[in-house]
Parts: C-alpha cells; sequence; structure tokens
C-alpha cells in the first residue's frame, strides 16, 4: 500500500465530517498545503461545462446545495485523467446520494473542457477552467509547471471549511476517498438528527 494511501485511509476512520489529511505528492508544487483541512477553501468564480455546455460556476453558490468535492486534475484526455473522470462518472450517484456535488478542475481551455464533460465525464458532473489565481490560491500548481495543475483532491462542506484532501499524481485513489469522505459526513448529519 502506498504511504499517501495509507495515510488518507486513516483519514476516513477519524470523526466524521471534520477529520482529514493531507497527503503529499513530490510532484505537487511546494505550497500544496495552502489550504489545509479546516481552513476555508477560496471562493471563486471560473468558466465551467457540463453535457458539452458553457456556464459561470461558482463555489459560494454550490456549497448551498451541500459539500462540494474539487478534484483538480492536470489535462483532459491523457489516459489517468480520463480514467478518473470515468470513475467519478460511474459513482455519481453514491456522491448524490451523500448530498455532494462534484466539480473537476484543470487549466485546459473551455473548448477542450466541453468535449471533456461529455467524453470522459460522460455529462454526469462539471468540469471548470482552473485559473492561474485559482491555481495559487489552492496551492495545487505541477511542480516546474506552476500554470498547470496537480492531481489534488478535496472536500469543502457546506460552511466552505475543508474537510478532506488528497495530494497524489496516481489517480487510483481521488474517487474512493472523496467518496469515503462525503458518505462519512453524511452520516454524520444523519446521527445529529
Amino acid at each position: 500500500m502506498r504511504a499517501s494511501t495509507a495515510f488518507s485511509l486513516a483519514a476516513l476512520a477519524l470523526t466524521a465530517g471534520t477529520a482529514g489529511l493531507v497527503a503529499a505528492s513530490p510532484a505537487i508544487a511546494a505550497d500544496a498545503a495552502k489550504v489545509a483541512i479546516g481552513s476555508k477553501a477560496p471562493l471563486f468564480t471560473t468558466t465551467g461545462a457540463k453535457a458539452g455546455k458553457a456556464y459561470k460556476l461558482n463555489l459560494a453558490s454550490e456549497l448551498k446545495k451541500g459539500p462540494v468535492v474539487l478534484y483538480f486534475f492536470p489535462k483532459a484526455f491523457t489516459s489517468g485523467c480520463t480514467a478518473e473522470a470515468h470513475e467519478f462518472a460511474t459513482r455519481m450517484d453514491d456522491f448524490k446520494k451523500a448530498g455532494a456535488t462534484v466539480i473537476g478542475l484543470s487549466a485546459d481551455g473551455i473548448d477542450e473542457l466541453k468535449k471533456f464533460s461529455t467524453e470522459a465525464c460522460q455529462s454526469k458532473f462539471a468540469v471548470a477552467q482552473a485559473t492561474p489565481q485559482m491555481i495559487q490560491a489552492y496551492g495545487v500548481g505541477l511542480a516546474g509547471r506552476p500554470n498547470m495543475t496537480g492531481r489534488t483532491s478535496m472536500v469543502v462542506a457546506p460552511n466552505g471549511r475543508v474537510t478532506f484532501v488528497h495530494n497524489d499524481m496516481d489517480y487510483r485513489d481521488h474517487v474512493k476517498l472523496t467518496l469515503g469522505a462525503v458518505q462519512s459526513m453524511a452520516k454524520a448529519k444523519a446521527k445529529k438528527g
């Protein structure tokens, strides 16, 4: 088991809704911990695409609906990014059942993201442009390519606080770990009544 996976799985066992972990990969820029567990997620408005249609996407508006999974990915239509998007699409009913919205973010242009939203994301969730300002604010720049994102997934609670962060260029655990985090939040909310 990779170290980042072990740490991330341990994070899921902590108190639901408030626990998380930052597991860093060396390929992520040194400022990857800018958005830490418990910190406020930087708000943004950017251009998103879902089902091939572009629209203005605003994080504050999305948070009014419930928790948001933000997953930054390096490049649309590369093998890892396409596989990750397919897995998010496959598990979208589970994310919705947990009350979560999923948003993929990369520095790709909107025309590329419109196509990616239909093909890789199967029109099931939005992908949006990560601007240079967003990349810097979230600390997700790819080492040596600061205007390109690494692979970082996080869960943002409706109050705007980050509850979970997973940094790893290997795409394989991002869906499983973020889904586990939002399911834990939903269970904790249900217990509170």
